[in-house]
């Protein structure tokens, strides 16, 4: 059976298991707890060296990478449901938006999140738990991330940050005003890809996502929302807690 180890459903854990679900895939979910760094322990830093979530596997096979294991599970096990368009075109216009959130819009979101939330984690363990904490991430600059979030990032990065998705939401605002879905004329990956950072964003970012200013990518995120593999999906993950573990 396939095993996916991730977060909770949101930012990229929710690619994967959003896909699952829609596809209506069984497989074995395995929530790890960022509060305990436990995606930076040696167990499952023997599943993906890197240290990250999400990942799949399937037999003798590990799949790293988010939207990757999206696009393997569409290739792998096709069923009913497809989350690709059929011709070339359209599936190039789906890798369009999917490359533009993995290399766009998910790091300025990210870097505003980690900043709100991730920071309060980091900066409630001592200086001593910290340095292990850190030794044990394989990505240096992931490394410089966990600092950041422990002592601050700079303004003018926050700011840029936010800039950048201002940027972002008025694209996708933009574009869903004549289309339903980002592309092909269906539901596909670009959709699950790009909601996995946007959906609950009026909440997060009620300056920026609202019925007067985004109606668009409101609508857009609310029928997503309203999907039964997403309302499945909520149910049955839990989101997972950034508070210290005592």
């Amino acid at each position: 059976m396939l095993k996916l180890y991730s977060f909770g459903p949101g930012a990229n854990s929710l690619k994967p298991l959003l896909t699952l679900y829609e596809k209506g895939l069984p497989f074995e979910g395995h929530r790890l707890n960022p509060a305990a760094f436990e995606h930076h322990s040696d167990w499952f830093k023997a599943i993906n060296p890197n240290g990250q979530v999400p990942a799949l596997v399937d037999g003798t096979h590990v799949i790293t990478e988010s939207t990757v294991i999206c696009e393997y599970l569409e290739d792998e096990y096709p069923t009913a449901v497809r989350l690709r368009p059929d011709n070339s075109y359209d599936r190039a216009q789906m890798r369009v938006w999917t490359k533009w959130v993995d290399e766009y819009f998910c790091w300025c979101v990210s870097t505003i999140g980690w900043s709100r939330m991730v920071s309060q984690m980091a900066k409630a363990i001592s200086a001593e738990e910290f340095e292990e904490r850190v030794k044990a991430i394989p990505i240096p600059e992931q490394q410089v991330k966990w600092r950041r979030a422990r002592d601050g990032f700079p303004q003018d990065l926050l700011d840029e940050e936010m800039r950048k998705i201002g940027v972002s939401v008025r694209r996708l605002n933009d574009h869903l005003a004549d289309n339903e879905w980002l592309a092909g004329g269906m539901y596909t990956l670009a959709d699950i890809c790009n909601y996995a950072i946007a959906g609950g964003m009026q909440f997060g970012f009620p300056d920026l996502v609202n019925a007067a200013d985004t109606p668009h990518l409101l609508r857009w995120i609310e029928q997503i929302a309203a999907r039964p593999a997403a309302k499945r999906m909520v149910a049955e993950v839990p989101m997972e807690s950034l508070k210290p573990q005592d």
